[in-house]
């Protein structure tokens, strides 16, 4: 059998390489998919400078719920400071350090902000953290006094120098460097009491975090780690503490690793059923054209005994070969993508630069395995038709189309339709991010549904247009809509994956502008300040800011402000359920800066243990106002709080807001992100403004209206936009060479039309004209398939039945289409014609 399909395969090599390119491609998207989901789960950052400690214990810092993947965390869960002196003191332990980040800057002399570390929210440590460090090389000696600090060494400072240092959003201080340490992540270290004082972790301190470290590390004797490891597990049991060990220390370094992890996840499940669907689509759709153009071979070995099993087996045999052959350099490439994606990710600040992919067989296996069962699957079906047939009602049919497409497909694809319809309904309901993302499935699955009913919808459409034709009709135009009417079965086939690629294009990257349309809608609505000040190199606003700005003339309102992540624990049909979701930190002089919307309630309740929630959450949670409502912060620790107020512009602000004193001891920093600015609208308001950040390091002032060059766009927009254009490109090559090998396959009707008498310009005429007929259906069914959803989708999200976008999608898309029509037609037609008559149908 395999030889035979190998040689049947060697005189179709055409068809068949449109088939390796749809599984090539197809091969290299779920790699790709695969290997960011398998980061996601698997991947590790480097320990950095926790690379000296052997074993390292700290908090959890993952919300697990049940029968679901854990949720990172990203705030600093601490440990208590009591448990380093225990664990010093179990056998083989060297060395016990109880680590502390907190936010520090160096000043230089003109006042700007010498950069020390990658984040400087967690960039001030203690002395003692440096035992921690693999191979530090240290010139000089430990700080001794208050007024001490060593620094990276990269700095360009020496020791001896005095620098001024802001730590922990106090003003800044001078001191003198004592030392200088090569670190992997810089940062700035103080003396261990010193430290403890300035983070407010001494156990003399009244903050929140009193009496705590960030984590605890431990050196041991050699080859003693597993054996001092077991014992600190049995120490910390049912404390939720966590024991690493080897490459799970660097998730200890920095909680976002686990936040980075679980978005690699999310974006992998959300590419990974839109990547499949157009996969089996384009791979179906290819090996059908193959496949059609071999139903006189398949139909010939009926009539001399072959069994149906052995046509089909035939078939899915030479497919498998064609399919094996191209996986191994889609596999390859779908690495090398994953790659750049990766980059992608990093250089748009969604992944941490340290945090690599991980790279195992795994994502080559699935795809194998996917892309095989897809051939599989698709060739049996292709050939299913022809192999039950009788032995002459297959030799009679190789060279025409069933008379009555099937109706039990028609009714498939009718019922998707109108599946489809019904799934667009879901943004009128649920004005959430999830709710937009239904539009892009409607649409795919619209298109499904019309690949099904395709050749039932062509026909008639055919059956109609001759019917209209004047007898004044020229030849090629009656030839053309003929042809139409007899194979609707082959048009429909190129039809459909055009249309597919519109409705790709229109529903998913509409869908992500109407989206961000809303937002900023919600935030310039809601948003009355017109200044916000921030200090990124800091760490957070240093203490005093929001004084100060109120005391600037013309200044009405001022309001702190920070974000951070909760877990919203609810029950969802009577079962249990969680969702992680951004949260705004506000207090009651929010409301002179912003306005949420408030239908319900108010934000001058916003204080203790409250919560402003949006009216989508209130109304599918039970979260109504008085009610109350479980919360898991941003580093585990569990709430109960109640609801004080009830908003509408959840879009632009989130689906819940915490009090400041909620969120207290609850963040990494514990300081605020920004500080919300409403003036009186003169000039001499902003002046005051800019000199008062000029006169202090750091500090910097911006305006808060949304920039219309798109530079304030979230880099899921870029990230969404780089999908669409891969997953485009994919679809737009497997459609140009199923095309070609769809016109490529109809050489012995091109010279059986020149042997009666058709000119060669007849048939370019002819053939140009069912050019303008698939790409006027593909336009026509693509955007009738795509307005529904995106009618809804605008009408739920901005209150009209229109999506937001760039007007020049759409003559672009429609130009593309155009084009690819007419070259992926008109120059195999040419090629054709350069083949005399009677070799094509020879060879035909």
């Amino acid at each position: 059998m395999l030889h035979l399909a190998l040689r049947t395969a060697a005189h179709r090599i055409t068809a068949l390489l449109a088939v390796a390119c749809a599984v090539l491609g197809g091969a290299a998207l779920i790699t790709t998919t695969g290997v960011l989901a398998e980061s996601g789960l698997r991947s590790q950052p480097p320990p950095g400078r926790l690379g000296g400690a052997d074993v390292v214990v700290a908090a959890d810092q993952e919300f697990h719920p049940s029968g679901d993947l854990p949720v990172a965390l990203p705030e600093r869960a601490t440990v208590p400071a009591r448990l380093v002196e225990r664990l010093a003191a179990l056998p083989g332990v060297t060395a016990a350090v109880g680590d502390i980040g907190f936010p520090a800057a160096l000043v230089d002399a003109r006042g700007g902000i010498i950069p020390v570390a990658e984040d400087p929210g967690t960039a001030g440590h203690g002395w003692s953290s440096t035992a921690l460090l693999a191979d530090a090389r240290v010139r000089g000696r430990a700080p001794s006094g208050a007024d001490e600090v060593a620094v990276d060494a990269r700095t360009g400072l020496a020791v001896g120098e005095r620098v001024e240092v802001v730590a922990n959003g106090r003003p800044a201080a001078a001191y003198r460097v004592s030392a200088l340490v090569d670190a992997p992540d810089g940062g700035v270290w103080f003396a261990d009491g010193t430290a403890a004082g300035l983070a407010a972790r001494d156990a003399g301190s009244e903050g929140p975090r009193a009496g705590t470290v960030d984590l605890i590390g431990l050196r041991t004797d050699a080859g003693a780690r597993d054996r001092v490891a077991a014992a600190v597990r049995e120490e910390v049991a049912g404390t939720g503490l966590e024991v690493r060990t080897g490459a799970d220390r660097g998730d200890a370094v920095a909680p976002g690793a686990g936040s980075a992890r679980s978005l690699l996840i999310l974006l992998a499940g959300s590419l990974g059923g839109i990547v499949l669907l157009i996969t089996g689509f384009v791979v179906a759709g290819a090996l059908g054209v193959a496949i059609a153009g071999q139903r006189r071979d398949l139909a010939l070995m009926r009539a001399v005994g072959a069994t149906p099993k052995q046509i089909r087996r035939l078939a899915a045999a030479q497919a498998t070969v064609v399919a094996v052959v191209a996986l191994v350099p889609g596999v390859a490439a779908g690495y090398l993508l994953a790659g750049r994606f990766r980059d992608l990710l990093a250089g748009h600040d969604v992944l941490p630069p340290a945090l690599p992919l991980t790279l195992s067989p795994l994502p080559a296996l699935a795809a194998l395995l996917l892309v095989v069962a897809a051939v599989q699957l698709s060739a049996r079906c292709a050939a299913w038709r022809t192999s039950r047939l009788p032995a002459t009602e297959a030799v009679a049919e190789s060279r025409s189309e069933p008379r009555t497409p099937s109706r039990t497909r028609t009714g498939a694809g009718l019922l998707l339709i109108l599946g489809a319809s019904a799934l667009s309904v879901v943004p009128l309901l649920s004005r959430t991010v999830l709710g937009a993302s239904v539009t892009s499935i409607a649409g795919i699955v619209a298109a499904i549904g019309l690949a099904l009913s395709g050749p039932a919808l062509v026909k008639r459409a055919g059956e109609a247009a001759v019917r209209r034709l004047g007898p004044g009709a020229a030849a090629p135009t009656w030839l053309a809509l003929s042809n139409v009417r007899a194979y609707a079965l082959r048009l429909s086939g190129v039809v459909s994956p055009l249309a597919m690629g519109i409705v790709f294009v229109l529903t998913y990257t509409l869908t992500q502008t109407t989206v961000l349309a809303a937002t900023s809608d919600d935030t310039r609505a809601g948003t009355l300040a017109q200044y916000e000040l921030t200090a990124p190199a800091l760490g957070g606003l240093p203490d005093g800011t929001l004084s100060a700005v109120r005391d600037v003339p013309g200044v009405r309102a001022a309001a702190p402000a920070r974000t951070t992540t909760v877990v919203w624990e609810y029950e969802e049909l009577g079962e249990p359920a969680a969702e992680s979701a951004s949260a705004t930190v506000l207090t009651p002089d929010a409301r002179g800066v912003l306005d949420l919307g408030v239908t319900g309630g108010s934000l001058d309740r916003l204080t203790g243990a409250t919560v402003a929630v949006s009216g989508e959450a209130a109304r599918t949670r039970g979260a109504g106002l008085g009610k109350r409502v479980r919360l898991v912060l941003g580093d585990g620790a569990r709430v109960d709080a109640r609801v004080v107020a009830v908003y509408d512009r959840g879009l632009g602000f989130g689906p819940v807001v915490l009090s400041r004193r909620l969120a207290a001891g609850h963040t990494t920093t514990g300081l605020d992100q920004r500080v919300l600015v409403r003036t009186d609208g003169t000039e001499e308001a902003g002046k005051g403004l800019t000199a008062l950040a000029a006169g202090r390091p750091g500090l910097t002032v911006a305006g808060t209206a949304p920039d219309a060059a798109g530079a304030d766009a979230p880099p899921e927009v870029w990230i969404n936009l780089a999908v669409v254009v891969v997953l485009l490109g994919y679809l737009l090559l497997s459609i140009a060479n199923k095309l070609v090998a769809a016109t490529a396959q109809r050489r012995t009707e091109i010279a059986a039309l020149r042997l009666v008498g058709t000119t060669p310009r007849q048939i370019r005429a002819m053939m140009r004209r069912e050019a303008a007929v698939v790409a006027a259906a593909a336009l026509a069914c693509g955007l009738l398939l795509a307005a529904v959803p995106l009618a809804l989708l605008g009408q739920g999200f901005l209150g009209h039945p229109w999506p937001a976008g760039p007007v020049w999608l759409l003559p672009a898309v429609a130009a593309t289409v155009v084009a690819t029509s007419y070259l992926t037609i008109e120059l195999p037609t040419r090629h054709a014609l350069r083949t005399p008559p009677a070799e094509g149908l020879r060879t035909g």
